[in-house]
Order: structure tokens, then sequence, then C-alpha cells
């Protein structure tokens, strides 16, 4: 039997851990280079191009390695979905509230407050890189087994 929804799910891990790692280890120290109207200015538009682009890849992960488990029965599977599943509670329990005090600044009116939530943010957004990490290695792992 095929498993090319846990190949999929393998997939699209990869690509949402390596968008979380670019972001975390390329974009946000770049973003701190800048001054702090600068910073706001920039988080803003690619905090919503992010998000438009993580979401879907975590839901469609999950549903792809939910659906490899079923089919297969391998738990790693499962266990990878849930990974890649748990960014949604993770971003909108401990990372909105931040989002949302940077969403109500004004970069034309720099703040010092900016920088540290941006600080905190990129603290914060590093965990979506290691749940896309691990849910790669729980779905590498499945694959090779089934």
């Amino acid at each position: 039997m095929d498993i090319i929804f846990g190949h999929l799910a393998l997939m699209i891990a990869a690509a949402f851990a390596g968008v979380a790692i670019y972001v975390s280890f390329a974009e946000q120290p770049a973003r701190l280079r800048l001054d702090d109207k600068a910073l706001l200015t920039q988080w803003k538009p690619s905090y919503k191009r992010g998000f438009a682009m993580q979401g879907p890849l975590a839901l469609a992960g999950c549903i792809c390695g939910l659906i490899a488990w079923y089919e297969k029965g391998e738990g790693d599977f499962f266990w990878g979905a849930l990974l890649l599943l748990a960014n949604w509670p993770w971003t909108l329990i401990a990372i909105m509230p931040t989002n949302n005090k940077l969403m109500r600044m004004e970069p034309a009116d720099p703040n010092p407050e900016a920088r540290a939530l941006i600080k905190k943010w990129g603290a914060l957004h590093a965990v979506r890189a290691i749940l896309g990490i691990s849910a790669g290695i729980a779905f590498f792992f499945a694959c090779i087994s089934s």
C-alpha cells in the first residue's frame, strides 16, 4: 500500500520548519538591525504573509499525517500531525497577545516597546520551528518504518 499522504506530510512539515527556521535565523536578526520605526513597518506585513503561509501548511500537514496514520496505523504519523497542529493553539494562546499589541502600534510613531515586543515575538516564534522540526522527524521515522 502506498504512503503518499505520509510523504506529503513529511514534505509539508519540512516546508513549515524551513519557513520557521528562516524567520528565526535570517529574517528576525536582520529585522532587529533596523531602527524602531522601520522595525515595526517591516514586521507588520511580514507577519501577515508568514501567517498566511504557515497556518495552512500546519493544517495541511496535520491532515496528511492523520490520513497516513489512518491508512498505515503508524503512531509517528499521528504524533507528527499533532505536533504540526500544536502550532495553532501555540500561536493563538502564546503569540497572539504579542501580535495584537504590535498590530495596534503605529510605525509613524516609533515606540521603544515595539523592539522589546518584536524580540519577544522572535523567541515565541522559535517554538514554531521546534514544533515543525519535531513533526518532520516523526513523519520521517513513520515513512521509513512503513
